[in-house]
């Protein structure tokens, strides 16, 4: 009998369980596990979809509406889901989160149909976003997690948007457009309808803010 018509461990909580065991699960039938993976993901979209939505979007849609409408269609089409690794679900999900968007783009404002030029563009801002978050947990940490210590946990970009998610909205929002979407604070002042200075003042406490909750949530770090 195969591990994943096993089912291996699908009566326990996904808590503290590997990630490829719990995807194996839900393969092997355990439906309960399916919302309880997809749910692990919801601030790594919710972050990636902040770097997306512009201002015409944001006017007819919010983040959550999108995310909400990714983690329906990722519920719905799961069965699709040939891969095994915490690595190509986050994969997957986003190509979901894709199509989302461009129906939202062309429900909402009326754009050409999609192309392929969209969901390449979408996995270049995805692997720049993890990039980011790399850069971004050297700022928050004088010992950053080690690649060994990410890979036994949570891949850096989900584990950091876990934390990003704990902030207050302004504080999130200001660390995403600086540090993950690299604007200039001019920019940020222009998107948040705040003047430059106070942009440069709110990232500054944000960062603050962001070092403690990091503290607090990776003690296990140090050792």
């Amino acid at each position: 009998m195969s591990a994943i018509s096993e089912s291996p461990r699908s009566d326990l909580p996904i808590e503290g369980r590997p990630i490829a065991d719990v995807i194996a699960s839900v393969q092997g039938g355990s439906t309960r596990a399916l919302g309880e993976l997809l749910q692990l993901y919801r601030n790594y979209l919710s972050v990636l979809a902040t770097t997306q939505l512009d201002k015409r979007l944001r006017r007819r849609m919010s983040t959550s509406d999108l995310v909400q409408e990714t983690m329906l269609a990722a519920h719905r089409d799961f069965g699709q889901f040939r891969g095994h690794s915490e690595g190509e679900l986050l994969a997957w999900l986003r190509k979901i989160l894709v199509n989302c968007l461009s129906h939202a783009v062309e429900k909402n404002i009326h754009a050409q149909k999609r192309d392929m030029r969209r969901e390449v563009a979408m996995e270049r801002v995805a692997q720049k976003m993890d990039d980011s978050m790399a850069r971004l947990s050297n700022i928050i940490a004088d010992d950053a997690p080690s690649p060994s210590q990410i890979v036994s946990r949570r891949e850096l970009a989900a584990e950091l948007s876990d934390q990003l998610a704990k902030l207050k909205p302004n504080y999130r929002d200001v660390i995403v457009y600086r540090n993950l979407q690299g604007l200039s604070f001019d920019e940020i002042a222009d998107r948040m309808e705040i003047k430059s200075g106070a942009a440069r003042m709110l990232w500054l406490r944000a960062i603050a803010k962001f070092k403690d909750v990091y503290d607090l949530e990776s003690p296990e770090v140090s050792e």
